[in-house]
């Protein structure tokens, strides 16, 4: 009984301690259980396996361009062209009701479209295309050595298909949809079978993520 009382109290002065502790955690913001955890929608496996985003492109007004020119932003960078019947603009559809979704939030994200038809879409024909979904995409173009360096950093395919017989042709290409951080680091990648509720999703957490950091 003797050894009882006496080890009753330390184990209270421990016990108070700890809780002192935790209090002391929990008060400098060391405890994350306050902070909910983010569930992207998008493929989020890409992050570390792509390089960050780097090209020396021309915009659609002509000007010379690399990607620090678009550092500060989230950049959403999907690779098409300006002829293409279907894919593209419905794309640039979507990702244009994606960014309207955010509301001021938009102002931190930009779309980058690239083409993957330099003959065709120099930088006026891209100014002319790209307006008409937005002003928060930008055309990009370049010669045809500097689109396959770029096509090749990021994995995406492109190849020229048959005359129609009048001068048209259609290019077959990759529709993947790049996301990059302010920084230029790679996040997330998106499909045009993603919903522009599920891109705008993501792009939120990514941006209040990226203002946090």
């Amino acid at each position: 009984m003797t050894a009882s009382i006496f080890f009753r109290p330390r184990r209270i002065i421990l016990t108070s301690l700890l809780l002192l502790s935790c209090a002391a955690v929990l008060a400098l913001g060391g405890c994350s259980s306050s902070q909910p955890k983010l569930t992207w929608k998008l493929d989020t496996s890409v992050r570390g396996h792509l390089p960050d985003l780097a090209f020396h492109l021309t915009d659609d007004n002509g000007m010379a361009v690399t990607a620090r020119d678009y550092l500060g932003k989230v950049n959403i960078v999907y690779f098409g062209y300006t002829h293409c019947p279907d894919v593209c603009p419905l794309t640039l559809t979507h990702l244009h009701m994606a960014l309207q979704k955010l509301g001021p939030l938009a102002n931190d994200a930009r779309v980058l479209f690239v083409s993957v038809d330099p003959a065709r879409d120099t930088p006026a024909v891209m100014h002319n295309y790209v307006t008409a979904f937005g002003k928060r995409i930008v055309g990009l173009t370049g010669t045809e050595a500097q689109i396959r360096t770029l096509a090749k950093r990021y994995r995406v395919a492109f190849s020229r298909g048959p005359s129609n017989g009048h001068g048209g042709y259609e290019v077959n290409h990759s529709s993947a949809i790049y996301i990059f951080g302010d920084k230029g680091h790679i996040q997330l990648l998106a499909t045009p079978a993603d919903t522009f509720t599920e891109v705008a999703h993501d792009l939120r957490q990514l941006i209040q993520q990226e203002h946090a950091s």
